[in-house]
């Protein structure tokens, strides 16, 4: 036990000499090659002295680094992430014109610019030497997890055994579809995913069916909080407040999340020792980051940015992060340029802001919520849910079946492994979940197919002037609104001024391929009846575009109508898969449709774009030419993937349908592993009781499936 103890603090000291030794270097090479820093005095050294004063330099940076840095980082909390993370390269000079400083005789000096070039290569350097060397020893990593094991252990004042009910981490992948993970997984792009279903067959995977709204504030909400009743697409006009609701909206998201508790009188799926990491919503959890609902609450409650410390206090970290978000930047800027010099097409426009957003989204926000789960499993936490954004932000600009796509899938894969890897050292054994909220479906835009976006061909078929060219709808997005909270700057209200310039104006919001339209100066629904003496032209001109596939629309006598081209009109209650305007649509659709009907807050007229069945396209309302929100296609198909020993979601021959009944599949599970199942019992809980497959009156009530109200 001694020699081992031993063994290891002389492989710790090794590694610090010759991280300190590789810096040493470093910096007299640059010494050597930069004009404006030098470790000689005024009238020169021998290469003695200046090698003494390099190393002197390197090791003041090093302690600095490791003492200063986390102290820094914390300070500096109060300031907006994405700067933070921008500011690692100024707070890493600075700290090395302090090492300078601190060098005798006053050898060390260096332009402050020059300063903060030398400070990054220095890190880079070092936290390349230290993984090198942690790769050539074969145990380093697996010794340095267990011994932050063994350290969380001691302090909780557990035992030295895994032993006690497993946690459960779920991970969603935002946007992946049923189908294109089974593909990256069959063609070797998610090795990890690949060996889970393959090689040990450790997992199994099925798909489910989103609700109409096929989108990640509906399908979160539900998965989380339950009941996502009421929530008709990703934005919304509510006429009795004359507010539009944007489910990626702090005080929006904050609202809903209000609503689901109030409905299903139940905090939330991690309201018992749960976390929930870059979430919409918070689950019920008390440990938070990256929470949009959260970040709506001011003072001492607000813990949204909760996590950013434990991450960017690694200084190495920080400049990881940093070098690897202007790579994306440099990465999205190269692949943009690439797509319009082949002029490729479904093509958008990918300038301005966009290129820092994915980064964001596939760079900082990963590390920091990967970084946050690990910290969770070494905590002990019993649930965990943490959303990765990456593939659905980089789909919507550049398709979800693109090369771009595919390698934001591979880089996702590395995450997942590595969270496999953790689970291997922490204190208490882990049960992997994998989901997304929705797919993506691919298509050019209904503005880009036709010349004129949905609000233009509204304002046409209510006589009202219409632009002479079609201007774009603005496209909204999670990882958009997550970068502007991150800057402490509040999200755009998009379609708020819409219905202030004319009470008679409609208000055209877009979901994806769903529209919805409403008519401010018509008090509660409007019916058919009241638009045809309205505004006699703008059903038929909506119903029979080709771009359109069906309008939702009350009607005075059979409750509500779904309307196609050529005249189609069934009622409601009486709608069929695959008959009338539903022909395209595939199962499901009917029940989807009569569901959302029911909400208070369905607009007046519900638009899904048309569908083409054989290639799987739609038209996206804003610019996407990946898009989700409506029905047709992959949208409407995301997967479940759990571990083997779980029971399965439904029993056999049933379909799951819908967020509220993944969210009782997901607290099934998580009793299981507080209450292992008998041999032999998985049948029995194989989907019993877990509400109607046709997503009817069962949803949002607790049933035989066992459902538990939190207790925490």
């Amino acid at each position: 036990m001694g020699d081992g103890r031993w063994r290891t603090a002389g492989s710790a000291l090794l590694r610090v000499v010759v991280v300190w030794a590789a810096s040493t270097l470093t910096m007299l090479v640059l010494a050597g090659i930069l004009p404006d820093f030098r470790l000689q005095s005024a009238d020169g050294d021998s290469i003695t002295r200046t090698a003494f004063a390099a190393a002197w330099g390197a090791g003041a940076f090093g302690l600095l680094s490791a003492l200063v840095w986390p102290v820094l980082v914390r300070a500096l909390l109060i300031v907006p992430a994405l700067v933070l993370g921008l500011l690692v390269f100024f707070l890493n000079g600075s700290l090395l014109l302090l090492a300078l400083r601190l060098i005798p005789d006053g050898r060390g000096a260096a332009d402050p610019r020059t300063a903060v070039v030398v400070a990054a290569l220095m890190s880079a350097v070092a936290s390349a030497t230290s993984t090198a060397l942690a790769v050539r020893d074969d145990n380093a990593y697996r010794r340095r997890l267990s011994r932050l094991a063994d350290r969380r252990r001691r302090r909780s004042g557990a035992g030295d055994g895994r032993c006690g009910p497993p946690g459960v981490v779920f991970v969603q992948l935002d946007g992946v579809g049923h189908d294109v993970l089974a593909r990256a997984a069959a063609t070797g792009v998610m090795p990890t995913v690949a060996r889970w279903l393959a090689d040990d067959g450790s997992h199994r995977l099925a798909p489910w069916r989103t609700d109409w709204s096929s989108q990640t504030g509906a399908s979160q909400l539900g998965i989380l909080h339950g009941s996502n009743h009421d929530v008709p697409a990703f934005r919304w006009y509510e006429k009795e407040t004359g507010d539009v609701m944007v489910s990626s909206r702090p005080a929006s998201a904050l609202e809903l999340q209000r609503r689901a508790v109030a409905r299903t009188r139940d905090d939330g799926l991690l309201a018992v020792d749960g976390a929930s990491r870059g979430n919409l919503f918070s689950g019920g959890a008390d440990q938070l980051a990256l929470v949009l609902s959260m970040a709506a609450r001011r003072g001492k409650g607000r813990r949204s940015r909760a996590g950013y410390f434990a991450y960017f206090s690694d200084p190495a970290n920080a400049v990881r992060t940093a070098v690897s978000f202007v790579a994306e930047v440099c990465r999205e800027i190269c692949q943009s340029t690439r797509a319009r010099l082949r002029k490729e097409t479904p093509r958008i426009g990918r300038g301005g802001f966009y290129p820092c957003i994915r980064a964001f989204a596939t760079v900082v926000e990963r590390d920091v919520v990967v970084a946050a789960v690990i910290g969770d499993m070494f905590a002990g936490r019993t649930a965990v849910y943490a959303d990765l954004v990456a593939y659905d932000e980089v789909a919507h600009h550049s398709g979800p079946h693109s090369r771009d796509a595919e390698k934001l899938l591979a880089r996702l894969d590395r995450s997942l492994a590595l969270i496999a890897k953790v689970a291997e050292h922490t204190p208490r054994r882990y049960r992997i979940v994998l989901l997304s909220d929705h797919g993506q479906s691919p298509g050019e835009t209904f503005a880009g197919a036709y010349g004129l976006t949905l609000k233009d061909l509204v304002r046409a078929g209510c006589g009202l002037p219409v632009p002479r060219r079609a201007q774009r709808t603005r496209s909204g997005s999670e990882a958009r609104d997550a970068v502007r909270i991150a800057l402490h700057r509040r999200p755009a209200g998009e379609g708020e001024a819409e219905h202030r310039a004319k009470p008679s104006d409609p208000v055209v919001l877009a979901s994806g391929n769903l529209g919805l339209i409403s008519f401010p100066d018509i008090p509660g629904r409007a019916t058919r009846e009241e638009l045809d003496r309205t505004r006699p032209a703008l059903l038929g001109t909506l119903a029979n575009h080709p771009g359109i596939g069906f309008l939702l629309v009350r009607d005075e006598r059979h409750g509500s109508v779904v309307m196609g081209g050529a005249g189609a009109e069934i009622p409601v209650s009486e709608l069929r898969d695959g008959e009338g305007p539903l022909a395209p649509f595939g199962p499901g659709a009917a029940d989807a449709i009569r569901r959302t009907d029911t909400f208070p807050h369905a607009a007046d007229i519900m638009v899904n774009s048309m569908h083409d069945p054989a290639t799987g396209a739609v038209h996206a309302f804003e610019e996407q030419i990946g898009s989700h929100g409506g029905l047709g296609g992959e949208q409407s198909r995301p997967f479940l993937l759990w571990p083997s020993e779980l029971s399965a979601p439904v029993a056999d021959g049933t379909e799951l349908v819908g967020a509220e009944q993944v969210h009782r599949v997901l607290r099934r599970w998580l009793r299981e592993c507080a209450e292992p199942r008998t041999p032999g019992a998985a049948g029995s809980a194989s989907g019993a009781g877990d509400g109607a497959a046709d997503g009817g009156p069962a949803r949002g009530v607790d049933d035989a499936d066992g459902t538990v109200p939190a207790t925490g």
